[in-house]
């Protein structure tokens, strides 16, 4: 029988998880929401506990423990990227290219006893040589109670199967693939003298990223990449690194406009910038609330008619993300 542990167990860990937004995030869609391709999503019933006896939380304790990446709000009927990672008992990650990782998804309302898809997770690293990630790509085909079942194996180390319970949404939070950008005004040089450390946190910030707000790119009509990230405020440690990922491939992509934003509202305090405080709280600014942000950081991918194409959240390969660009940019 394999090891079991429920959603609620899948706690934050290792700085590596996506870390919540502050206060001023909007409410949750509500449910029967359509999706993003505008299909309406079934909802499946949920099962009793008694009716998926083999999903229930079980005594065996796990050696190896998943860790949902993804967020909730991520996770909805159709098409979603489902990330993950591994950790020991110790709370340690033992994630790793030669540690094979594959996810089985049932629709636990409809046949907890017959996967709907499988898939080999591919590794990626999120922070190089220290931590690192599985991406799935798949789709969901109704909203309710889902379960995942991990299965993972090491050189040297037996392997093993992990089950988990999980809710998939009838359309997701965030702005998604499909959805028209919305066309936020967002600040650039031209608004702070040129000054670049009035508006980004990058300890290495790239001008170009800082020249054009969401809106202006929305109305050129070209494609654009987005980054809504924070290196200096970024509680989930993957804001820089994921600045310092787009930076090369940026490069390669001149004819490309990219634009980073400060997902928080910033003040000037003494030269340096410093958040703006609700409640204890960080504040998200109105870009990241009309994005629909429930966590950072996220990259997005729009085409020329200002349709999102891709969609990222916090952890992405550079192949992911070249395929996303090139189906936006022309060929030449």
């Amino acid at each position: 029988m394999p090891a079991r542990i429920t959603a609620a167990q899948l706690g934050l860990v290792l700085g590596l998880v996506l870390v919540p937004l502050g206060c001023g995030t909007p409410n949750p869609a509500p449910t029967g929401a359509p999706t993003s391709s505008g299909a309406s999503c079934p909802a499946t019933a949920e099962p009793a506990p008694a009716a998926i006896p083999d999903w229930e939380p079980s005594a065996q304790d796990p050696t190896v423990i998943p860790i949902f990446v993804s967020s909730s709000g991520a996770l909805a009927c159709g098409p979603s990227r489902f990330v993950f990672t591994l950790i020991d008992r110790q709370n340690l990650p033992v994630a790793a290219p030669d540690r094979s990782a594959s996810v089985a998804f049932y629709d636990l309302g409809k046949d907890p006893g017959t996967p709907v898809a499988t898939h080999d997770g591919t590794f990626v690293w999120a922070i190089e040589g220290a931590r690192g990630v599985y991406v799935v790509e798949t789709s969901f085909t109704s909203s309710g109670l889902w379960g995942a079942e991990f299965k993972t194996a090491a050189p040297g180390a037996p392997s093993e199967t992990i089950r988990a319970q999980f809710e998939v949404r009838p359309a997701p939070l965030v702005v998604s693939v499909g959805e028209r950008a919305p066309a936020s005004d967002t600040l650039t040089l031209a608004d702070v003298g040129g000054d670049v450390t009035r508006i980004s946190t990058d300890p290495r910030p790239v001008q170009a990223f800082y020249q054009t707000s969401i809106a202006d790119a929305v109305a050129a009509r070209k494609p654009f990449a987005l980054v809504f990230a924070t290196p200096k405020f970024c509680a989930s440690a993957q804001c820089g690194p994921t600045l310092d990922r787009i930076k090369p491939i940026a490069a390669a992509h001149p004819e490309l406009t990219v634009i980073n934003v400060e997902p928080y509202e910033l003040q000037n305090v003494d030269g340096q910038l410093q958040p703006v405080l609700t409640d204890g709280s960080l504040t998200p600014t109105a870009a990241t609330n009309e994005w629909r942000l429930l966590s950072e950081p996220w990259v997005f991918v729009v085409d020329g008619s200002g349709v999102v194409r891709g969609s990222f959240e916090g952890i992405f390969g550079d192949e992911e993300l070249e395929r996303s660009i090139a189906a936006v940019i022309p060929a030449s």
